[in-house]
């Protein structure tokens, strides 16, 4: 039974019950009191008329959770009863575990709570009444108030009521199992280190702002001061000083319209971030408080005061002049027109030749070299199946860079055909390759090529019955259009 105490004993020094925060989670006490007994010869519970035995003891105890501490305490001490007739005295060794519910959090001074336990209470050798030395209590339960000194000590009150599973020990045996009643007072001391990962002087249990950078002033949650209340930090705001919205990293703006009320030019009047807070009715880019025409035209190109823009002095406003650095003609909305055929010549393909609308500005051409050009496609030969041109070929080719050049804002069309001897793609890539020659061919002799557009369209448009040798002929051409 000695090393059943023993071990209870070791028990009770291992857990803990009761710490005033969860950073400092262990608690030691020290306490004193007396025990009243209440068996078979009476009862002396809150009497005082009655023999007192006194007891001291130490406890151990440890955090939980916020309401609930567990505690191991061992005490030793006197106990018995003494009517003046009858009566017993013992010196006693107890140790008890309890459970331990606290009404309310750590963070108040006063703090009641109520617990309940198991214990043993070892007897010296002193009566005969019962040899057993141990005896059990079961339950321990009570109740207790503690109050805070200070971040370490606390002053605790606890009455314990140990009911026991023996009726001998005070010599009879009647029903009555020996009780005792615990009066205790003692100061608990905390141990413990606070956590606190950012350093700010808040542990991380009550810390709701556990990443504040290093240095910034916080409130009693762990969380940066806002003196304002706008929701911005003081360490964030610009304005810590009024109230603001976290899109202006804490100023205000009046208006709404995204610049602070401190960098708006216009702060009662909605505008834009580029105009510093400034309208812009005429959308010309430049604020209304400094634009002389606020009302000009949608999209006008305008200068520092707001007017529009006349870079050439024609009398036609920049944004409605085609050409706003060339004087020209308000006809041609501000564009100047050198050959005088009514189209501008940024529009005019023969810009030095006068021509017509209908010719982008170029003079019509000759019926006559119309004709030749055809007549010149007609005497286009190659190669048998190559798209080699034929010398024969190259004098009329040289007669048609001639008359291109008399019309330097022609385009020619180079149309290639074959009959329908060989399959389709094979003629396909033939006819296309007997255009490119020509093409080629025309390049070489100082035609752009991009006047020139060659296509190949194989059998797909004869001209003739390819079921004879003369429809054949016929169908293997190279036809030549002019366009501008």
């Amino acid at each position: 039974m000695k090393k059943l105490l023993l071990l209870c004993i070791c028990l009770a020094a291992t857990f803990s019950t009761k710490a005033q925060t969860e950073d400092k989670k262990w608690n030691v006490g020290l306490h004193g009191g007396v025990i009243q007994y209440h068996g078979d010869l009476g009862r002396d519970w809150y009497k005082t008329d009655k023999a007192m035995y006194g007891f001291a003891g130490i406890s151990v105890s440890r955090y939980l959770w916020k309401y609930i501490d567990i505690n191991g305490m061992y005490s030793r001490g006197t106990l018995g009863y003494d009517s003046g007739t009858t009566g017993y005295k013992s010196d006693f060794s107890a140790a008890t575990i309890n459970l331990r519910w606290n009404f309310i959090t750590s963070e108040y001074i006063v703090r009641p709570y109520v617990f309940g336990g198991i214990g043993v209470i070892l007897f010296d050798r002193q009566l005969n009444f019962h040899k057993e030395l141990i005896d059990s209590a079961l339950p321990t339960a009570g109740a207790g108030i503690n109050f805070r000194l200070s971040s370490v000590v606390t002053l605790n009150l606890q009455e314990t009521f140990m009911f026991t599973n023996n009726d001998a020990r005070d010599g009879i045996v009647a029903g009555k199992n020996d009780d005792y009643l615990m009066h205790s007072a003692g100061l608990t001391f905390n141990f413990g280190s606070k956590k606190d990962a950012d350093n700010d002087g808040v542990s991380d249990s009550r810390d709701k702002c556990p990443d504040t950078p290093a240095g910034v002033a916080v409130d009693k949650t762990g969380c940066p001061l806002d003196k304002d209340g706008d929701g911005v930090a003081d360490y964030l705001d610009k304005c810590p000083d009024m109230a603001g919205n976290a899109l202006m990293n804490g100023c205000p703006d009046k208006d709404n319209d995204g610049v602070s009320d401190s960098e708006d030019r216009c702060p009662d009047t909605k505008g834009t971030i580029e105009l510093k807070g400034c309208p812009d009715t005429d959308g010309d880019g430049v604020a209304d408080l400094d634009d002389k025409c606020p009302n000009s035209k949608a999209g006008s190109r305008v200068d520092a005061t707001g007017c529009a823009l006349d870079n050439d002095k024609d009398g036609v406003m920049n944004d409605e002049d085609r050409c706003p650095d060339a004087f020209g003609l308000a006809s041609l909305k501000g564009c100047p027109d050198a050959d005088g055929d009514g189209v501008a010549d940024i529009d005019d393909r023969c810009p030095n030749a006068k021509g017509s609308m209908e010719n982008k500005g170029c003079p019509e051409i000759a019926k006559q070299d119309i004709v030749r050009i055809t007549y010149i496609g007609s005497k286009l030969f190659f190669e048998n199946n190559s798209a080699k041109l034929k010398v024969a070929s190259l004098v009329n080719l040289d007669e048609l860079v001639k008359i291109l050049n008399k019309y330097e804002g022609a385009n020619l069309f180079i149309d290639g055909h074959t009959d329908s001897n060989g399959s389709d793609a094979l003629n396909l890539n033939l006819s296309q390759k007997r255009t490119d020659s020509v093409k080629a061919y025309l390049i070489s002799k100082g035609i752009s090529g991009g006047r020139l557009t060659a296509t190949g369209f194989g059998e797909s448009k004869p001209i003739a019955d390819n079921k004879t040798a003369l429809g054949r002929a016929k169908n293997r051409r190279v036809e030549l259009r002019t366009a501008y």
